[in-house]
């Protein structure tokens, strides 16, 4: 029964030629029923009406099997068989027998059967029509055909099934409502076999078809007319093209649901997205109020929030994915999905904006309580060194330290001024940035929580002021004092330089002033100018007193004990002392010469006629005595109160004085000798 087949050959009516050769082994017939049945009806009606030539090929078969299926075409196929051929082998069964059973069934039977051996088939048929089993030269590989119709039979198969799943499929997707056309999708989706692998499969088939090889011989050998009914080229062709439109409908019907999974994947992570944002995210900011009460304290408050943004960011970067993707689902959607697609964007924008802004506020926020609180423990050092700085007692070792301690006094108030300054400029900032803070606090009242970090700015800013303010009116009393010092360092300079001029005027006055004059108008003279040099030194000395005076007051509001005045005041009466005494004599020798060379330049300049000047004789001895008086101070050191010493001059200044005054004596002598030679020589006349 394996090779039980229509060859594709023809009787000479155009009918199909059937054979069914049959074998010594034991034939069922049910298996030959099923085998004809699908062989029948493998040809299309019009080839049935032209009815069918069976070959009955039993040379290898006993009569009773041949009688057997020679019946059995009579109930499998009694309107489509004409012609029975049965080959009888060379040693033949009984010719009476079975002819007369032939014959006397034939009407019956409803087609002829004859008997004929192999080499004389071709009376009935043409030998072109016949295959070398028969004498005949027609072509045919069995096993070639069976394998090309197992191909035929499983791609129809396949496509038929597939044609019906792919209908479903395609028929579930036009249904009117959204779910049930998702429900029918979700149920039906995936086909049982490959579209591709069938249609693929189907075109190799029609091409062989179409090209007429099924045979696959070398030669090429072209099949009969009748080969595109009996291999049903049409109908591969229908099924082909039915496949490729089922398949195409089948092809968007998976794009559209492509699109429809993806954008409701989008709108899944969209709504995870904003979901999470308005919930978690919301809430991490709403818990994210304080700003700190010192630097350490924002620090951690800005760590605390860095994380906060860290899980920010991982949802912002699928916010831009996502938005990456419904950009390109815009660009290449369709109209009914623009809508949904940009209110997703939208809704999606409008969540992530907010809550990045919200970061970037609460950043803004974190950013400028740090540098307030920084501004704040700049200020409070600085505060912290001034009020130092005045709580150490000034003992400066001179006026420009004192100046210097005052510069960078006057430095330290200028900066804590331009600290406090920066720091209500900080604080009036973060204020502003504070009452800003409910427009995103989501209904969420923050007032008590802004009261407190309003608090807290004001008390800081109001404390740094109260303490700016203490050193303040401690740097105006540090001020004053020190000013005072100065004064006091001033008036002690002052008065030694006093000391040091009193000193240079009683140098002056041992060294300088040690001429006694030539004459009585000359030594005038010198005693008027030496008045004159004591009112300076007078003046001197009683500038040295006011200051002494002046330092002793400052030493008293300072609550210090002066440590010039013990020193500077004994050494200004001191040289004071010196300085009078050395006046003192050289006022007495002025006042001696002036007498002196007044009686000595009126003795010289009377005349010897003139009788008063012998009843003045005692005159001379008077200038005597002066004279030598005038030179023995000359030769008579100073002395001081304290014992000390000091000669006017050198002492050849003093002996070029006293030779002046011995010359006027000797004149003064001469004189008084010519006017007593006259009175010595008057009695003798």
């Amino acid at each position: 029964l394996l090779f039980l087949s229509e060859t594709g050959g023809k009787d000479r009516r155009s009918g199909l030629i059937l054979t069914i050769p049959l074998c010594l082994e034991q034939t069922s017939m049910d298996e030959l029923s099923v085998t004809l049945d699908y062989l029948l009806s493998i040809p299309s009606e019009k080839c049935k009406a032209r009815g069918f030539t069976v070959i009955v090929d039993g040379r290898k078969s006993q009569w009773n099997v041949v009688k057997t299926v020679v019946l059995m075409l009579q109930n499998v196929v009694p309107a489509e068989v004409s012609l029975v051929c049965v080959v009888k082998p060379d040693e033949f069964w009984d010719k009476k027998v079975t002819h007369f059973c032939f014959w006397k069934e034939k009407d019956r039977l409803g087609f002829e059967v004859i008997l004929v051996s192999a080499n004389k088939l071709t009376r009935y048929i043409e030998p072109c029509q016949l295959t070398e089993d028969f004498g005949g030269t027609l072509t045919y590989d069995h096993m070639d055909w069976l394998n090309k119709r197992l191909v035929f039979e499983k791609f129809t198969k396949e496509s038929t099934s597939l044609l019906d799943e792919l209908a479903l499929i395609n028929n579930g997707s036009d249904k009117g409502t959204q779910q049930e056309r998702e429900r029918s999708i979700d149920l039906n989706f995936l086909p049982s076999v490959d579209p591709e692998t069938v249609l693929q499969t189907g075109h190799e088939l029609l091409s062989e078809l179409q090209q007429r090889r099924f045979n696959g011989s070398e030669g090429g050998v072209s099949w009969s007319p009748m080969d595109d009914e009996l291999l049903a080229q049409p109908q591969v062709m229908k099924l082909l093209d039915s496949l490729r439109e089922q398949y195409t409908r089948y092809q968007e019907v998976c794009r559209q649901r492509s699109k429809r999974t993806q954008l409701e994947e989008i709108q899944q992570k969209v709504m995870q997205v904003v979901n999470w944002l308005e919930g978690p995210g919301s809430e991490q900011l709403r818990t994210q109020w304080g700003i700190g009460d010192s630097i350490r304290a924002s620090q951690a408050l800005q760590q605390k929030h860095e994380e906060i943004e860290s899980q920010h960011s991982e949802w912002f970067a699928v916010y831009v994915e996502l938005n990456q993707q419904i950009a390109a689902l815009l660009n290449a959607g369709d109209e009914e999905d623009l809508v949904e697609l940009k209110a997703l964007q939208q809704q999606l924008s409008d969540v992530c904006y907010r809550q990045a802004s919200q970061l970037e506020f609460r950043q803004n926020l974190l950013q400028a309580a740090l540098e307030f609180h920084s501004v704040a423990q700049d200020l409070s050092q600085q505060l912290d060194g001034l009020l130092g700085m005045l709580c150490v007692d000034v003992a400066p070792a001179d006026g420009a330290s004192i100046q210097q301690t005052l510069k960078l006094l006057e430095e330290k108030l200028k900066s804590v001024d331009s600290g406090l300054q920066g720091l209500r400029e900080k604080g009036q900032s973060l204020l502003d940035q504070i009452s800003n803070q409910a427009s995103w606090a989501y209904g969420k009242d923050v007032t008590i929580e802004n009261k407190e970090n309003v608090d807290h700015i004001q008390g800081v800013m109001e404390d740094m002021q109260l303490r700016k303010q203490r050193c303040e009116d401690m740097v105006d009393v540090r001020r004053l004092k020190m000013l005072q010092m100065v004064q006091l360092f001033k008036c002690e300079e002052d008065a030694a330089q006093a000391v040091e001029w009193l000193s240079e005027l009683l140098d002056a006055l041992l060294k300088t002033h040690i001429r006694l004059g030539d004459d009585a108008q000359e030594t005038k003279v010198l005693l008027e100018k030496h008045r004159k040099f004591v009112d300076v030194a007078q003046s001197t000395y009683d500038y040295g007193r006011q200051l002494l005076q002046a330092t002793v007051v400052l030493c008293q509001s300072l609550r210090c004990t002066s440590r010039s005045s013990g020193d500077t005041l004994p050494r200004l009466n001191r040289v004071w002392k010196q300085f009078t005494v050395t006046s003192e004599e050289r006022v007495h020798r002025l006042e001696t010469a002036v007498a002196f060379h007044s009686t000595a330049e009126k003795i010289l300049q009377e005349c010897p006629e003139q009788p008063e000047a012998f009843n003045e004789m005692e005159q001379f001895d008077e200038i005597e005595a002066v004279g030598k008086s005038l030179l023995d101070r000359l030769t008579v050191p100073i002395v001081y109160p304290d014992g000390s010493e000091q000669y006017f001059g050198s002492p050849s200044d003093m002996a070029s004085a006293a030779e002046h005054i011995r010359e006027k004596m000797k004149l003064v002598s001469l004189k008084k000798q010519q006017l007593r030679q006259p009175e010595a020589t008057s009695p003798e006349s």
